[in-house]
């Protein structure tokens, strides 16, 4: 190749642009400084990524997710890896025979648990059973009011006083046809031991004098009630026999007896045991 002339006298030598400074210039983007840093540069990346980028981030997340995956597989409890055929069958044999235990104990507490339950209905069905019994013996002692259907007896004198014979009779006539309560002019409740005595005007019923007429409320089944009183020879013509006293009744469909007696205590005789 020809050397290049030299310039005339007294011009500047022109210095000729390297290869890189050209390379340089045409690589810079127009509009961009011509001195920027590396750190600049990084922040616009991260800013405004390419998408050679985004797919580089995301294989190196997948990377880093299998890598964990593998260290959690790798970490899996291996207790029982190391131990010989013999072991493994004793444990299974006690890991059975434990279970036999806890299945034995569930059905020794479910058996406990049956028990009690029956025992509870057995409390409750004797707890009610004695409370039945108890209003029963209430209601017959007379320590409590009662109401029911039942008649309504009025006895008026005749010729002379009301006798007690006939009296009496009549009260063991309303009891043989299913009496349950009784009370005298509503002054006297009528219980197993009330005692019946000719007074001066009127009657002794249990010490108290009681005038005619007289009034007798009866809870009891109706019709039987009325059929006592009415049968030939019965209180109704008993009374009338005796100086014409007069006996009527009606059957009524609801019975208030309010009086009431306090305990009876038995003198002689003594529950068996």
């Amino acid at each position: 190749m020809p050397e290049p002339e030299p310039p005339p006298d007294g011009e500047p030598v022109p210095h000729p642009e390297s290869h890189a400074e050209r390379d340089d210039a045409t690589r810079r983007t127009p509009g961009a400084e011509p001195h920027e840093d590396g750190r600049s540069r990084l922040w616009r990346a991260f800013a405004r990524p390419t998408r050679g980028q985004v797919v580089v981030a995301l294989l190196l997340a997948l990377v880093g997710f299998a890598g964990v995956t593998q260290v959690r597989t790798n970490q899996v409890d291996d207790t029982y890896a190391g131990l010989r055929q013999q072991d493994l069958i004793d444990i299974l044999n006690g890991l059975a025979g434990t279970t036999q235990r806890s299945e034995s104990e569930i059905q020794r507490l479910e058996s406990t648990r049956d028990d009690l339950q029956s025992d509870t209905s057995a409390r409750q069905a004797a707890l009610a059973q004695a409370r039945q019994q108890v209003q029963v013996l209430s209601i017959l002692a007379g320590t409590v009011p009662v109401r029911g259907q039942g008649v309504r007896i009025t006895i008026k004198e005749g010729s002379g006083p009301v006798q007690v014979g006939p009296f009496i009779d009549m009260v063991q006539a309303l009891r043989t046809a299913g009496a349950e309560a009784m009370q005298i002019n509503h002054e006297v409740r009528v219980i197993a031991q009330t005692s019946f005595e000719d007074g001066t005007g009127g009657l002794l019923v249990d010490g108290r004098l009681l005038e005619a007429p007289f009034t007798v409320d009866v809870i009891g089944p109706p019709d039987n009630l009325e059929a006592a009183l009415r049968f030939p020879d019965g209180p109704r013509d008993e009374f009338a026999e005796d100086n014409g006293a007069e006996l009527t009744f009606q059957a009524v469909t609801s019975v208030d007896i309010d009086t009431t007696r306090g305990p009876v205590e038995a003198d002689v005789a003594q529950a068996q045991q």
